[in-house]
């Protein structure tokens, strides 16, 4: 346990040593979030309702989603796998007493906790300029809340690494499939809007699929969009999908060894 959280810290403070990338990426963040809002806004112009939200439900919405994001799929250190599988550095790693999968989900967590901490002193300069009529959740949702969003933060993170596993087999393409991967969860996950706007048949659909469980269901939550006795089910499905994505990932990653040969090194 102590060698992880030396990595935990040394992860922490490598962070600062990239002082502008991390202050762009805290400047996307601002800017993404104003790119909803006003859209949004602009549509509430006109009309005061729309697909069955009120103006400051689709603000609550689009609040809690720069939070949910930010514990979900900021700091994507996974994206370094792929590199290091293609250019033979995966070699260095399996020959230190360490979990590979272990070391790399130990520095995304040290990562994102530093984010998330950036995201909620954002979140309240942000509250503070534009003042959302934003309800609290009772605690039941709350916790609900937690326990979703770790949920997806596993599931993010095994979906991520499993993209970089093709690296395996096409070290050339170590970037396409987790690129393909973002669109689908900001497009199909509920970034942008809530998905049951979306007509019901595709939106029944979805439920099917992991993407509704890294962002969506655990905004819903948050925002009392999912009933009590609906809250379980959802939760339940959230660990399926953590329990199905982690056996895919160990599966394609001992196949992946097996054809593993150090090339450049």
């Amino acid at each position: 346990m102590q060698k992880y959280w030396t990595i935990f810290s040394l992860s922490w403070q490598n962070e600062f040593t990239y002082r502008i990338n991390f202050i762009l990426w805290r400047v996307r963040n601002i800017l993404g979030f104003l790119m909803v809002y006003f859209l949004w806004s602009g549509i509430f112009l006109t009309q005061t309702q729309i697909f069955g939200y009120s103006q400051n439900q689709i603000l609550t919405y689009i609040f809690i989603a720069l939070l949910v994001r930010a514990m979900v799929m900021s700091a994507p250190s996974a994206d370094n796998i792929g590199s290091e599988i293609g250019s033979g550095d995966l070699s260095n790693y399996l020959l230190k007493p360490v979990g590979y999968l272990k070391f790399w989900f130990t520095r995304d967590l040290s990562s994102k906790l530093l984010n998330l901490s950036f995201v909620v002193l954002e979140l309240t300069v942000l509250y503070l300029i534009f003042k959302p009529d934003i309800q609290p959740p009772n605690i039941l949702s709350f916790l609900a809340f937690l326990i979703s969003a770790i949920l997806a933060t596993i599931t993010y993170f095994f979906l991520s690494t499993t993209a970089r596993f093709i690296a395996f087999w096409a070290p050339e393409d170590t970037w396409g499939l987790a690129f393909i991967l973002f669109v689908l969860i900001e497009s199909l996950g509920g970034g942008l809007f809530p998905l049951d706007i979306l007509p019901d048949t595709f939106y029944t659909i979805l439920q099917f699929t992991p993407f509704p469980y890294l962002l969506y269901f655990p905004i819903a939550i948050f925002a009392g969009k999912v009933q009590s006795f609906q809250i379980l089910p959802v939760l339940l499905q959230s660990f399926v999908w953590v329990i199905g994505i982690y056996l895919l990932n160990i599966i394609l990653w001992k196949k992946g060894l097996r054809t593993y040969t150090s090339a450049g090194r």
